[in-house]
């Protein structure tokens, strides 16, 4: 399952175990959360039911509705926190509509409702097997020294099936073994378990993409990103020209006047010493060679093109001026666009890394989920920074770049560190893996 929670650490060994832990808590959340869950269910089926017929049934659609806007919210940040499913929220119903057909029309509210219920049938049995394989597997880890210290006799046994009289001896390591495999299969396969509940949570809880509600905000959000995208692209066009004209432009300068001076000089005397003329000449073309890899650092290498995500982050990682350590699991290439913007955003968190963070080390992981392309940056810095552009970390122009194809940014960066930069942007078609 490749959209549970990543690992923040270096030891990628551990992502599925800290992914199976995680989803044993969203079970255990979901059985929590059956009671309410329940109850707004009802308020909206019985709202529903009784409005027609009699008054009375409409301010329990309004209770009811109102409170399926909350557990939305909550489930949302739910899957977010606990199995990393980043769902876009809805925004508000179009205003107009008449009270009638903003009632019982509300397609928000009956998506949600229809999730509340998966949760309260599916999501419930998923939870409740994996706590009581979890649990079975435990007490039988335990069972040896409870039996020993309840009876006094070592060992433990079986009885056999269809009342036959006695019991099969088992050796307490027997029983504590099987316990401790039941418990490393359930947490290993929880994942996989939960993904007949958040497969659905993903179409369910997202906005409605043909109503006019989503319609509207999705132009609105276009017009403004594109705006951004093109003051962006402006922005750094004319950076690059800057840096040109100022670094690598006067270094070759340099480079022709020393090579035209060593030139004079030679015609004027065969036999001149010209050798601090081309020493210059040689210093100047290295450093213009510098500056070009440094103009360039922000455009798209031929690498990206030719072998993919993870020979260009990992030639980022290896000019990085600190430790970066670079995971990509991408079992097929995400479209070229995708691949350009998210190699620029892994690149500009780079710098923002090293400009600001004060970090001893980095880390760079990129994963696909469903049609997405996923990348997360962290470090262990002093943290402080923001998407808004607080902090100095002048993260506003991937907020706006990942904006106009519809991506969106995450930063978790806490006074004091750690930082972590999410990503998200469609990458994929959808019709493989």
């Amino acid at each position: 399952m490749s959209n549970v929670q990543q690992p923040a650490g270096g030891r990628p060994w551990l992502a599925p175990w800290r992914s199976g832990w995680w989803a044993l808590c969203h079970g255990t959340t979901s059985l929590l959360l059956l009671g309410p869950y329940l109850l707004v269910v009802l308020l909206v089926v019985l709202g529903t039911a009784l409005t027609p017929v009699l008054l009375t049934g409409v301010p329990l659609l309004v209770a009811g509705r109102f409170l399926a806007r909350l557990a939305g919210g909550l489930e949302r940040r739910r899957y977010r926190t606990l199995l990393d499913v980043e769902i876009q929220a809805p925004g508000d119903p179009v205003p107009g509509r008449g009270w009638w057909r903003t009632l019982l029309g509300d397609v928000v509210m009956w998506r949600t409702v229809a999730h509340l219920a998966l949760v309260c049938t599916v999501g419930a049995l998923v939870g409740t097997l994996a706590l009581g394989l979890v649990s079975a597997g435990t007490g039988a880890i335990f069972a040896p020294v409870l039996v020993e210290s309840v009876s006094g006799v070592a060992g433990a046994g079986v009885h056999w099936p269809f009342g036959i009289p006695g019991t099969i001896p088992l050796p307490d390591g027997a029983v504590a073994a099987a316990g401790a495999l039941l418990v490393v299969g359930v947490v290993r396969f929880a994942p996989y378990l939960l993904e007949c509940e958040a497969g659905p949570a993903r179409s369910l809880l997202r906005p409605p993409r043909t109503t006019e509600a989503a319609l509207r905000r999705r132009v609105e959000t276009l017009t403004t990103t594109r705006e951004r995208a093109v003051d962006s692209v402006e922005a750094e066009r004319r950076r690059i020209e800057r840096d040109l004209h100022d670094g690598p432009q006067q270094r070759l300068v340099a480079v022709a006047l020393q090579l035209g001076m060593a030139r004079r000089a030679l015609e004027k005397d065969p036999q001149a010493d010209v050798s601090g003329f081309l020493a210059a000449a040689q210093g100047n073309a290295r450093e213009a060679i510098t500056d070009m890899r440094s103009v360039a650092r922000g455009i798209v290498p031929p690498v990206l093109t030719d072998r993919g995500l993870d020979a260009a982050l990992s030639g980022l990682a290896a000019a990085a001026p600190l430790p970066v350590s670079v995971e990509v699991r991408l079992s097929t290439r995400p479209v070229p666009a995708a691949e350009a913007i998210a190699y620029f955003c892994v690149s500009e968190a780079l710098t923002n890394v090293a400009k600001h963070a004060r970090a001893s080390s980095a880390r760079v992981q990129v994963w696909r989920d469903g049609t997405q392309l996923r990348a997360r940056i962290s470090d262990d810095g002093i943290g402080g920074a923001g998407a808004d552009g607080s902090g100095g970390s002048g993260l506003t122009g991937l907020a706006d770049r990942l904006g106009a194809v519809d991506g969106w940014l995450r930063v978790d960066s806490p006074p004091g560190g750690p930082t972590d930069v999410s990503v998200g942007l469609p990458g994929f078609d959808g019709r493989e893996g």
